[in-house]
């Protein structure tokens, strides 16, 4: 599903307009990331949480070189979905 489709989805079940049902994804979006960004997780009970998780320091190997590197320790966003968020696969 694209950003399109829940827009439209969003704007069918409650009947506001498509450019204000977009303007809602995007800072709902744009609020996530803001938060990530400054170290901060996000939790949407019943949903999942969007969380900031740490990659530690490892070496890496460019095997057409034959050269190590060391790639840091940084930090990367994760979903983690609610025990009650389901899907059903059938």
């Amino acid at each position: 599903m694209t950003k399109a489709e829940i827009v439209n989805e969003i704007s069918k079940k409650t009947g506001i307009d498509r450019a204000t049902a977009l303007t809602a994804v995007e800072a709902f979006m744009e609020s996530v990331k803001e938060s990530l960004s400054s170290g901060e997780n996000v939790y949407l009970r019943g949903f999942g949480s969007f969380i900031v998780k740490k990659r530690a320091q490892k070496t890496a190997r460019n095997i057409s070189k034959n050269t190590t590197l060391i790639i840091p320790e940084h930090n990367i966003p994760a979903f983690k979905p609610a025990k009650t968020f389901t899907i059903n696969a059938e």
